[in-house]
């Protein structure tokens, strides 16, 4: 491995690592030279630990929820104290509790926002104050590095999971005021929307329909891609977002201006903007609005092309 890939020396917090994504990323990192702290509610945490030390690595679990706001702190603290250093955030923990908006309780939306919003706010918060007193102490910038974990959910407005898809943009959107507010200190972060057959996503997914090779939606392919972004390698990376699946990783453009209205006057009439929007609009398909639906033509070119082979 080159010295720009190698995470020897380094030490990553990832959440959600008792399994599925999480623990793929946990291995990654570890397989890279970092040591891990496995974050997790229960005993996958310490499953995962004890599989990275067996191998040769070097891990900690702790236990506890990401929406505790005093967890994060917890997980930096333990990072510094057992391996004398922070550098990396891998944010992956989650839940579901899909439903369409006219079905959707109070509790699915709390708990949805609550592990997956505050949960990566937390953690990054934590993250932050120790990188920004590091930094000080420093003089100058220090190695930092911030991985979330968003979802295509976010681009679509996924209509089966108004909480997830809300959840998701603001995870996005967190990324983006983190990579703003903390690249003065050194610290690059970016976000993630990965598709992986996991625990999580059994409905969605199913089960691997191969029989030889790595599976398309394997979430090892997924964890290739956070160990760069958290690498040396990546210094260049920040506040970008990627899709990654199959054989595939895609960087995501920003939002553009499509177009522009300007009143005649000081301000505009309701009869002026009937006569500038309506006939605008007037024809578009269902599919022709914010939400990012070309993104799906991902999945028909990785199918024509092979992207999604297992092997």
């Amino acid at each position: 491995m080159t010295e720009s890939l190698s995470l020897t020396g380094r030490t990553a917090v990832v959440t959600g690592a008792g399994a599925g994504l999480g623990r793929a990323e946990a291995l990654a990192l570890a397989a890279a030279g970092a040591a891990v702290v496995v974050n997790d509610m229960g005993d996958g945490a310490h499953e995962v630990a004890s599989q990275i030390t067996a191998a040769g690595g070097r891990a900690v679990a702790v236990t506890g929820d990401v929406s505790d706001w005093a967890l994060g702190a917890r997980l930096v603290d333990e990072a510094v104290s057992a391996f004398g250093s922070m550098d990396i955030l891998v944010n992956n923990a989650g839940i579901l509790r899909d439903k369409m908006i006219f079905n959707l309780s109070e509790s699915d939306w709390d708990d949805v926002i609550r592990v997956h919003l505050k949960g990566h706010a937390a953690t990054s918060r934590a993250a932050a104050v120790h990188w920004r007193e590091a930094s000080k102490a420093a003089g100058g910038p220090v190695y930092g590095r911030v991985v979330n974990t968003s979802s295509e959910a976010f681009l679509f407005g996924s209509a089966g999971q108004p909480n997830y898809s809300a959840a998701k943009a603001g995870i996005t959107a967190l990324t983006l005021s983190t990579a703003q507010g903390l690249s003065r200190y050194g610290v690059r972060a970016n976000a993630i929307c990965p598709r992986a057959r996991t625990a999580m996503t059994a409905d969605a997914f199913g089960e691997n329909p191969g029989d030889t090779g790595l599976d398309p939606l394997s979430p090892e392919r997924v964890a290739t891609l956070v160990h760069y972004l958290a690498s040396p390698a990546a210094d260049a990376i920040t506040g970008q977002v990627f899709v990654v699946y199959g054989k595939m990783v895609a960087l995501m453009e920003a939002p553009k201006v499509e177009n522009r209205f300007d009143a005649a006057g000081s301000a505009f009439s309701p009869e002026e903007l009937d006569g500038l929007l309506t006939p605008y609009f007037a024809g578009r398909g269902p599919y022709e609005n914010y939400a990012a639906f070309s993104v799906a033509e991902l999945e028909k070119v990785a199918l024509a092309t092979g992207v999604l082979a297992g092997a």
